[in-house]
């Protein structure tokens, strides 16, 4: 893969490159929040209310980036969070998304609503070396719910993620007022023989999507889930749409290995808090038990360092990597993260740190701004 482009260099210049090249449908699809899009604003926001305080004469000639996740070494606290329909964005969809997550050295987490097999994501992935995590949605029918798991541990990936914001779809009015379905020639691949195999199509005024998580996706979900889960499967099971420190201690109590934060990038409850915000509730709530992850608005090295410095184990994206797929396909993926990834070394070195455990380990680093206000 080759290095940046010089007009490329921030995640905000693929935004707006990619905002010229979607297509209406898919720039809405992938943009839009639920409702106001209050908390879809306040996801990026929210993280501009945190400053760092930088140490000075620290040596940061040589700084180390690497973590461990699930007993795998990480180059970086970097991974892709899970999006649906990237054959929207590019006609190769997850198979260059998974590749560009190889060069990039990153952990892929693949949308049960891929436009491509989860077999056939997980052979690219082992053609160019990539670790493969499964993003699951649970369905009225367990059946269907079963052989997506199976199907996730015997293509090899090697951790299973848990949605558990979705009992119905937030209103994300784009959509309705788009009438949204996928394209033709596009489908739900990992459920092509199933029925439904993909979403119907409707009028604008509805979404296909609505209609589909409405007609399909189990609304009894509770916490019984995770233990009909560990006697399913083997892997891990890191569940995803925690933003509660009672939730996360619950869901460790019932056996869950890892917790994502997570709002659904301000796509489900419309007035929620930004992932950053709710993350120390939950850290606290974990105490060191399981790995705590977050997503939603992570835009630069500098988010990434301040979501860090608050306990997590690491960070996720979806939209910046459906940016750069849309723009140049899998060196478009790699670029994205490569540019989060040296922005993070820079951040280390201005701040003064050389290793992760460094920066989780200094008390107030990363302060609220009315941290001053008491001076």
């Amino acid at each position: 893969m080759s290095q940046p482009d010089r007009l490329l260099l921030t995640v905000d210049d693929f935004r707006h490159a990619a905002s010229s090249k979607l297509k209406k449908l898919a720039k809405d699809y992938y943009e839009s929040g639920s409702d106001d899009q209050l908390t879809l604003r306040r996801n990026e926001r929210a993280f501009e209310r945190l400053l760092i305080r930088p140490r000075c004469l620290r040596d940061v000639s040589n700084v180390d980036t690497s973590t461990e996740w699930f007993g795998r070494k990480q180059r970086f606290p970097i991974g892709i969070a899970p999006t649906a329909f990237h054959r929207m964005a590019n006609e190769d969809g997850e198979l260059n998304t998974v590749k560009g997550a190889s060069a990039a050295g990153s952990v892929m987490i693949v949308s049960s609503w891929a436009t491509t097999a989860i077999e056939e994501v997980a052979e690219q992935s082992r053609r160019v070396g990539a670790e493969l995590w499964f993003q699951l949605y649970v369905y009225k029918d367990k059946n269907i719910t079963t052989s997506l798991v199976k199907r996730a541990e015997a293509s090899g990936c090697r951790a299973l993620v848990l949605t558990v914001d979705t009992p119905v779809l937030g209103r994300r009015l784009p959509d309705v007022r788009n009438g949204f379905t996928l394209p033709d020639g596009l489908g739900l691949a990992n459920f092509s023989s199933m029925k439904p195999s993909s979403m119907p199509n409707i009028k604008s005024g509805q979404s296909g999507l609505m209609q589909y998580v409405s007609e399909q996706i189990d609304p009894t979900l509770n916490w019984e889930i995770i233990s009909w889960l560990l006697e399913t499967t083997k892997l891990p099971i890191i569940v995803k749409g925690v933003m509660r420190g009672d939730d996360a201690e619950e869901a460790i109590r019932r056996g869950a290995h890892g917790i994502i934060v997570s709002n659904h990038g301000g796509r489900q409850m419309d007035s929620a808090p930004a992932t950053i915000e709710a993350l120390a509730d939950v850290v606290r709530a974990s105490r060191g038990r399981v790995p705590v992850f977050m997503d939603g608005g992570v835009r630069n090295g500098r988010d990434i360092f301040k979501a860090i410095a608050l306990g997590a184990q690491g960070v996720f994206v979806g939209r910046p990597v459906l940016w750069g797929l849309s723009v140049k396909g899998s060196e478009g993926v790699y670029q994205v993260m490569s540019i989060l990834q040296q922005e993070f070394v820079h951040t280390m070195k201005l701040a003064g740190f050389r290793s992760i455990k460094e920066i989780q380990e200094c008390p107030d680093v990363v302060v609220r701004e009315e941290f001053f206000s008491k001076l």
